[in-house]
């Protein structure tokens, strides 16, 4: 090595942090390109592939305060969320540890009825990832709904103290005691066996179909040996939690065309993922709640496997305003 020069940090410079290699070829190799399809202009869908939501505007032609247009529907990626059991890791940025600054952080909680063995913790981190911009790919000026035109840092799990107490969290979501009937928790087994075949029921909100149940918003759940289960419910507990919360905008449907509203309940068919690291997910993406028996049991892998990042696209519905 030549002198004065610092050695190159790789995996094996910090192996409770690896790196998902996330500003590399594979922006190109690991997204699944197929799962932009179909794209609806003027109520015609185009291109196979995916299924339209059927929540998604279904106008040919609209009208703005800013002009009159046609309406443009197509599978946005909008998002990545990380998913770590180390607080402050960002595989995403290179395996970097975000300067947290405290061991409360953690998570795992021990109680007298059971350890920390018996339930797994989760920390999420929200980027924002509007893919087709950075990649100076087809996109229409006014159906870029949140605005944002670059990689950032939206939201981290260990900064939120609610996301470690279910106690605390429970104020920002009251109507989980509701939803904790038995009655309400049965339901979930028809948004189950509707996620698994690729259409879950929205108004069955407090549902994550397979994974489990989105309430309470917090990282804590039982412990069942299947990361890419865990760390699916995670994601879409946090996906829930901004949006009822206030932070995430709904971009499907004939009221969105304009002006996505803010929504602060989660409609499921609006969104799917796909595995980014450490397995991707390239030929086709999958549904909130989806069994992870059709999509995500291979990619249970040790070591990089407890570090999982996913893509989140959403259906975004827009006016195209000839300008």
């Amino acid at each position: 090595m030549l002198a004065g020069t610092a050695p190159r940090l790789s995996q094996a410079a910090d192996p409770g942090c690896p790196d998902a290699e996330l500003f590399s070829g594979k922006l190109m190799t690991d997204i699944c390109w197929a799962c932009l399809l179909p794209v609806r202009i003027a109520g015609i869908p185009i291109g196979g592939g995916g299924q339209v939501p059927a929540g998604a505007a279904d106008s040919a032609f609209c009208a703005c305060s800013t002009g009159a247009g046609f309406t443009i529907g197509m599978w946005e990626p909008a998002r990545l969320i990380e998913l770590t059991h180390a607080p402050g890791c960002s595989s995403a940025l290179g395996g970097a540890r975000l300067p947290m600054g405290s061991r409360r952080l953690i998570g795992t909680e021990g109680k007298s009825a059971y350890d920390a063995t018996d339930v797994a913790f989760w920390h999420y981190h929200w980027y924002a990832f509007p893919l087709l911009i950075l990649l100076d790919l087809f996109w229409d000026q006014h159906c870029n709904a949140d605005g944002l035109m670059d990689v950032d840092i939206l939201y981290l799990s260990e900064l939120d103290p609610t996301w470690n107490n279910g106690e605390l969290a429970f104020f920002t979501n009251p109507e989980a005691a509701w939803l904790a009937h038995p009655a309400a928790q049965a339901a979930c087994l028809a948004d189950a066996t509707a996620a698994t075949a690729g259409a879950p029921i929205d108004a069955l909100f407090w549902c994550a179909g397979t994974w489990g149940n989105l309430y309470p918003f917090t990282g804590t759940q039982p412990n069942l040996g299947s990361d890419p289960r865990e760390t699916s419910l995670a994601a879409a507990r946090s996906l829930a939690a901004l949006h009822r919360r206030g932070m995430a905008r709904r971009t499907m449907g004939n009221d969105a065309v304009c002006k996505a509203p803010i929504d602060f309940f989660v409609k499921k068919s609006a969104y799917k993922l796909t595995m980014f690291y450490p397995l991707p997910e390239t030929q086709k993406a999958h549904v909130i709640g989806q069994s992870t028996f059709t999509w995500g049991e291979s990619r249970t892998i040790p070591g990089p496997g407890e570090h999982q990042l996913y893509l989140l696209w959403r259906w975004n519905d827009c006016c195209a305003i000839d300008d």
